[in-house]
C-alpha cells in the first residue's frame, strides 16, 4: 500500500518500502514506502497550498466531507476491523469496537465543523466606547500535524485529523510505521468523500529517515502528538523555535483504587477489561497500579485471580479470543524485563508473568509489590497488573500522586461520598467512578497533569486548540 501525497498514492521519492507485520504471526502483510525528508518537503509543499483551500471551504462542505467519510467508514467497518486485526493484533471484538469509536468521531466532527462559533462582545461596558460594536471569530491554525501512535491507530486518527479537517485546516499525518494500513484505508475514503487533494498529506516512514522539518518549518503552525513522554520533550524543543501550538496526550501510571466498600467483582472485571486485555494493556490510561484497601485485599486477590485465569489469550482473529499479541516481540521483551526486574527486587507473581511465542505475553498478576518497582512507578505497556495495599483513603490518595504523571484514574466504592472525595484529591486529567479509566468518549475532555501530557482532546476543545480567535471592532457603528 502506498502513501497518499496531493490525492494521489504515491512511493517514496526513494523508492525504498518496509513491511507491515502481522504481530500475532510474524507474517508480512505488506509493505509501504519509507519517506524521507525529500517525501516531507512534498507533503509541506502541497500542506501549504492546502492551507487556503481548506479555509475557504465552507463549514456544511467540511461537515459533509466527514460525513460521508463516516458513511464510508460504516460500509466498510468489517473489513477495517478485519485488517486492523492482521497489522495490530488487538482482538476482532476490540478492532470492531475500535472501528465503531472511529465512525462515531467522524460523525462528530460533522457536526461540530457547523458549530464553531465566536461572540458579541458588548462595548457600552467600557464608557467612551458606546459607540463600538465588537464581535469575534474563530479562524484555522493553518497546517496542523498529526503524529499517530501504533495502539489505537484508527481511533487516535479520528481523535485528531477530523477536528483539524472540521475548522477548516490543511494536514500532515506522520502514521505509525508498525500499523499504517487501516488508516491509509480511511483517507481514502476521506478522499473519495470529497475531501480536496491539498487538504490532507499520508506519510508513513521512520522518525530518523523524517528529519525535523514537521517540526520546525515556520508555516506549521501545531503538532498533536499522541505517544512517549520522550519524544514529546524532543518535539517540543523542536517546535519551540518557531513558536508552534503543541498538544501532547502521553503516558501514565494510572490507578485503580478500590475502597472496603466497592464492587469487588465489579473492580476486578475492571481490572481484566481495562488491563489485562484491552489493546493486550498497550494503552496510555489503562489500569498501571491497582491500590486496595486493606481488609478487602485478600478477597480482591481471589476474585482477580479468578477471573484473569478465564482470559483467552490466542489468535486476535478468533470471535472468542480475549488477549492477542503485543504489537512487536521487542515490545514482549520490554514487558518480561520489567516484570523480572520487579520480581527480583520481591515482588511475587500469582498469575502468568512469561512470554508465549514472539509477541503474545501471558496476563500478569503482581504481589508484594513497592513503589520503587518498575511494574509501579513506570508505564508498562503490557498485560500486567500489580495489586497494592492501603490503609485508608488519605493513603490511597498520597499513593496514586506519588508520581510524575496524572493521566486517567478510577475509584470503586458504593459510597458516593467517598468516591467522589477521593475522585477530587487525584492529580490527574480525569476520574472514572466504579468503572476501568480506560475509557475516552469523544464528548469528554481528555489529557493529562504533570508529564501526562499538555491541552486536552474532545470533539469541542479540538477544534478550539486548532483555531485561532480574531476580535473584530467596528468604530463609529453606533450613533
Amino acid at each position: 500500500m502506498k502513501m497518499i501525497l496531493n490525492g494521489q498514492r504515491v512511493d517514496a521519492t526513494t523508492g525504498q518500502m518496509f513491511p507491515v507485520h502481522n504481530p500475532s504471526t510474524g507474517e508480512v502483510i505488506d509493505c509501504v514506502p519509507r519517506a524521507d525528508a525529500k517525501d516531507v518537503a512534498r507533503a509541506i509543499e502541497v500542506a501549504q497550498r492546502g492551507k487556503s483551500i481548506m479555509a475557504a471551504l465552507p463549514a456544511h462542505r467540511r461537515s459533509e466531507i466527514l460525513g460521508k467519510t463516516a458513511d464510508g467508514i460504516g460500509r466498510r467497518h468489517e473489513e477495517l476491523s478485519q485488517l486492523l486485526v492482521r497489522e495490530n493484533g488487538k482482538t476482532i471484538r476490540q478492532c470492531r469496537f475500535e472501528m465503531t469509536a472511529t465512525q462515531r468521531l467522524f460523525v462528530d466532527f460533522a457536526e461540530e465543523a457547523k458549530r464553531i462559533r465566536g461572540s458579541y462582545l458588548p462595548m457600552d461596558a467600557v464608557p467612551g466606547l458606546e459607540h463600538m460594536v465588537a464581535y469575534t471569530i474563530r479562524q484555522p491554525i493553518g497546517i496542523v500535524v498529526g503524529i499517530i501512535p501504533f495502539n489505537y491507530p484508527a481511533e487516535l486518527f479520528a481523535h485528531k485529523i477530523p477536528g483539524a479537517i472540521a475548522a477548516g485546516n490543511s494536514v500532515i499525518v506522520k502514521l505509525p510505521e508498525q500499523c499504517p494500513l487501516t488508516v491509509l484505508e480511511i483517507g481514502g475514503i476521506m478522499l473519495e468523500a470529497g475531501l480536496p487533494p491539498e487538504g490532507m498529506q499520508m506519510l508513513t516512514g521512520f522518525p530518523a529517515d523524517l528529519g525535523d522539518e514537521l517540526l520546525t518549518h515556520p508555516d506549521v503552525r501545531m503538532i498533536s502528538f499522541t505517544g512517549s513522554i520522550g519524544a514529546a520533550r524532543m518535539i517540543a524543543g523542536k517546535a519551540a523555535k518557531t513558536l508552534k501550538r503543541t498538544a501532547f496526550e502521553l503516558g501514565g501510571t494510572d490507578a485503580l483504587i478500590v475502597l472496603e466498600d466497592a464492587d469487588l467483582a465489579a473492580a476486578a472485571e475492571a481490572v481484566v477489561q481495562g488491563r489485562l486485555t484491552n489493546g493486550a494493556g498497550q494503552i496510555c490510561c489503562a489500569v498501571k497500579r491497582v491500590l486496595v484497601q486493606e481488609p478487602v485485599y485478600a478477597q480482591f486477590l481471589d476474585l482477580l485471580l479468578e477471573r484473569s485465569r478465564l482470559i483467552n489469550m490466542g489468535d486476535p482473529a478468533l470471535e472468542a479470543t480475549d488477549l492477542g499479541p503485543l504489537i512487536t516481540p521487542e515490545a514482549a521483551e520490554k514487558v518480561h524485563g520489567e516484570v523480572k526486574q520487579s520480581i527480583g527486587m520481591g515482588a511475587r507473581c500469582m498469575l502468568g508473568g512469561e512470554r508465549t511465542g514472539t509477541s503474545f505475553y501471558q496476563p500478569t498478576v503482581l504481589v508484594d509489590v513497592t513503589p520503587e518497582m518498575p511494574v509501579m512507578k513506570d508505564e508498562v505497556f503490557g498485560p500486567v497488573a500489580p495489586i497494592y495495599p492501603f490503609k485508608d483513603a488519605a493513603d490511597a490518595v498520597r499513593i496514586a500522586n506519588d508520581s510524575p504523571y496524572g493521566l486517567q484514574a478510577s475509584v470503586f466504592s458504593e459510597n458516593i461520598h467517598n468516591a467522589l472525595t477521593v475522585a477530587h484529591k487525584l492529580e490527574v486529567g480525569g476520574v472514572v467512578i466504579n468503572g476501568a479509566g480506560a475509557f475516552r468518549p469523544g464528548n469528554v475532555p481528555f489529557g493529562g497533569f504533570k508529564q501526562s501530557g499538555i491541552g486536552r482532546e474532545s470533539i469541542t476543545d479540538t477544534i478550539l486548540d486548532m483555531t485561532e480567535g480574531k476580535a473584530i471592532v467596528i468604530s463609529h457603528a453606533l450613533s
